[in-house]
This record gives C-alpha cells, structure tokens and sequence, in this order.
C-alpha cells in the first residue's frame, strides 16, 4: 500500500493530509486512482495528472 500526501489544497482537503492509495485501474490509457484519508472516512477517485500534480508520495508499506 503506498500513503499520499497532499501538496496543496485540493477540493475539500487541506494540504498535507494523508492518504492511502486503496486502488488503481487503467483502461485504454487512462488510470485512475482512488485514495481514502488516513482515517478512512472519505474517498476520492482522481486520474493520474491530478496524483501528479497534487500529490506526494510518503512511503509504500508492504
């Protein structure tokens, strides 16, 4: 499991909250992730560029 860390606000969420990355697809090309907060509570569904952009990667615990 990798764990997220937000670089900037992003909808709702502050910067530096933490995410787990719960799933990723792709099809035809196009991935798409979805991440829940530390706590579990919500859930987003972002394509790569956002993940790029607004995300940072913190560790992958295996």
């Amino acid at each position: 499991m990798k764990v997220y860390r937000l670089k900037r606000q992003f909808n709702e969420f502050k910067r530096g909250t933490q995410f787990y990355l719960i799933s990723e697809s792709e099809f035809i090309g196009v991935k798409e992730f979805v991440l829940r907060t530390e706590d579990l509570t919500n859930r987003i569904s972002i394509n790569e560029s956002e993940l790029l952009k607004n995300f940072t990667l913190i560790k992958e615990i295996f």
